[in-house]
């Protein structure tokens, strides 16, 4: 998923939705596009909180105790 496939969805079913005139046989188009808007919109919905929740600073620190030990702390702070 992303910010494409979302756009392409959302672009191919307005095209169907505004339009498309011609039918086919016990398929509604018009349907089927608003359909597809609605799923390309959810797919930049969830791409944008999906991307949004991965940033943040990480941090690593390394030290080195009197018996020679190194010690690896990591932490990360959200934005």
């Amino acid at each position: 998923m992303g910010y494409g496939l979302g756009a392409f969805l959302l672009a191919v079913g307005l095209v169907l939705a505004l339009a498309v005139e011609d039918s086919i046989s016990g398929v509604d188009l018009t349907t089927v596009g608003w359909i597809l808007t609605a799923v390309g919109i959810l797919c930049i919905v969830l791409t944008a909180v999906t991307v949004n929740r991965a940033r943040g600073i990480r941090t690593t620190e390394t030290t080195t105790d009197s018996a020679g030990r190194h010690v690896v702390s990591d932490r990360q702070t959200e934005i």
